[in-house]
C-alpha cells in the first residue's frame, strides 16, 4: 500500500480510547492513517466523570458513544475505510455475575457494528476484530503415553483436593502443556469467553457473506502501558501492580504456578497494523502471542522486583476460581507465516516499561472487594 493511499484511509476503531486501541491508534497515525475512535469512556476502565484520556492521540477524533447505540455507529463509520473492533466488557470473573450487561455489550454491541458496516460496505475494505485466547479454554496437552489431548475443565474433585494440574483423560499421567494453534477445538469457560467466541464468528461470517475482508485476531495476555490499574476486572499485570503501588500483597489463585502468554501492547498493535494491511489475512483466525509461557507467580516477582517491593510477599490463596484453566500459550506459527509477525518485546524488557509507568500512576485497589464478590456468587472454591 503506498503512503499516498494510506494518508487517504480513516480508520475507526471502537474502543479506541482504551489500552490497546490507543496504542494501535498511535501506530496508525505514524504510518499517516487517520483515525476515529468510538468509546463509551466506561468509568470501570477510565475512572468516574471521565474526560479524554491524556494519552489518546491528539490527531484521535473522538466520538463518546456505545456500540449498541445504531445512530452512535452510524456516525463514527462515516467517512471509514477500515472497522477495527475493540470495544468490549472485560472481565472473565464479573462475566459470570454480570451475564446480561456482558453479552449486550459485547454480542448486542458486536451486531449493531456490523449493521451499520453492512450498510457501508461499498467504502469499507477491512474488518478487524479483537478476539481472546480465552474462546480455547484450557490449552493444548501432551500425554507421554497417549499422545497429544485437549481437556475441557479439570474435575472439580481433582481441584478441591489442590492438585492443580493437567493429567491423562487415558491413563492419568501428568501432561506437559503444548503451544496452542488455531484449530484446537474450543471450550469457552465463562460468559466473556463465549461473548468473544461470538464476536469473531460473527465477523467473520457477515465478512464472507458481504464480501468484507475481516480478520479475527485471538489476543492472549496482552500488558503493558495505559491499562486500567483501578479496574480489578483487568489484566493480572496490571493488577499486581496496582495492588503493589498501594502497600498491598498481590493475591495469586491456585498455586501460582499456572502459565499464560504475555504479550506486549505495542506488538499487539503492530500484529493488528500487519493484519489490517495484508490482504492475505482475510477471513483468518490468527493468534497473538509470544509462544512463550510464563507462570503468574513469574509475572508478580518480576513486577515487585521493578516497583523494588517484596517479592516474596504474595497471598497464595490454594482456592480456585469457576472456569480458570492451568496453561494456555500460543502456537504462533500460522501469523508468522501469513503476517510475518512474530513479538518483539522481551518479556524483561516490557515488564521494566510497564512499570516505569505505573510509577508515575495512582490508582486504587479494588481487588479485595472484587474478590468478595466472587465468593459471594460462589465462584471461589
Amino acid at each position: 500500500m503506498q503512503r499516498l493511499d494510506i494518508m487517504s484511509i480513516r480508520v475507526l476503531i471502537t474502543g479506541g480510547a482504551g489500552f490497546i486501541g490507543s496504542h494501535l491508534a498511535d501506530l496508525l497515525i505514524e504510518k499517516g492513517y487517520k483515525v476515529r475512535a468510538l468509546d463509551n469512556l466506561d468509568p470501570q476502565v477510565h475512572g468516574e466523570n471521565a474526560a479524554r484520556p491524556d494519552y489518546l492521540h491528539p490527531e484521535v477524533e473522538l466520538i463518546v458513544g456505545d456500540v449498541r447505540n445504531h445512530s452512535d455507529v452510524e456516525k463514527a463509520l462515516e467517512g471509514c475505510s477500515m472497522l477495527v473492533h475493540f470495544a468490549a466488557a472485560v472481565g472473565v470473573g464479573q462475566s459470570m455475575y454480570r451475564m446480561a450487561h456482558y453479552t449486550s455489550v459485547n454480542s448486542l454491541g458486536a451486531a449493531v457494528v456490523l449493521e451499520e458496516a453492512v450498510r457501508n460496505r461499498g467504502s469499507i475494505t477491512k474488518m478487524l476484530v479483537a478476539s481472546s485466547m480465552s474462546i480455547y479454554g484450557e490449552g493444548l496437552y501432551l500425554c507421554p503415553q497417549c499422545g497429544n489431548f485437549a481437556p475441557e475443565l479439570r474435575p472439580p474433585e481433582q481441584l478441591s483436593q489442590h492438585n492443580w494440574e493437567v493429567y491423562c483423560p487415558e491413563c492419568g499421567e501428568l501432561a506437559e502443556p503444548l503451544p496452542v494453534p488455531e484449530n484446537k477445538p474450543l471450550y469457552p469457560t465463562s460468559i466473556y469467553a463465549i461473548n468473544k467466541r461470538s464476536q469473531e464468528e460473527m465477523f467473520l461470517a457477515a465478512g464472507q457473506a458481504y464480501e468484507i475482508p475481516a480478520v479475527a485476531m485471538r489476543f492472549f495476555n496482552v500488558y503493558g502501558t495505559r491499562q486500567a490499574l483501578s479496574n480489578p476486572y483487568t489484566g493480572v499485570g496490571a493488577i499486581f501492580a496496582s495492588r503493589l503501588l498501594n502497600r498491598n500483597p498481590p493475591v495469586i489463585f491456585e498455586d501460582g504456578l499456572q502459565s499464560r502468554d504475555f504479550i506486549h501492547v505495542r506488538d499487539i498493535a503492530r500484529a493488528c497494523l500487519m493484519a489490517l494491511e495484508n490482504p492475505d489475512s482475510a477471513y483468518q483466525v490468527l493468534n497473538a502471542g509470544t509462544g512463550k509461557p510464563t507462570s503468574i507467580m513469574e509475572i508478580g516477582k518480576a513486577i515487585a522486583g521493578e516497583l523494588g517491593k517484596p517479592a516474596d510477599n504474595f497471598i497464595v490463596r490454594n482456592q480456585f476460581r469457576a472456569g480458570d484453566i492451568r496453561h494456555c500459550f500460543a502456537d504462533t506459527s500460522r501469523t508468522s507465516r501469513i503476517l510475518g509477525f512474530n513479538a518483539e518485546i522481551e518479556f524483561v524488557s516490557g515488564v521494566r516499561d510497564l512499570c516505569s509507568w505505573v510509577k508515575t500512576c495512582t490508582s486504587s485497589d479494588l481487588v479485595d472487594s472484587a474478590t468478595e464478590e466472587l465468593e459471594k456468587y460462589g465462584l471461589t472454591k
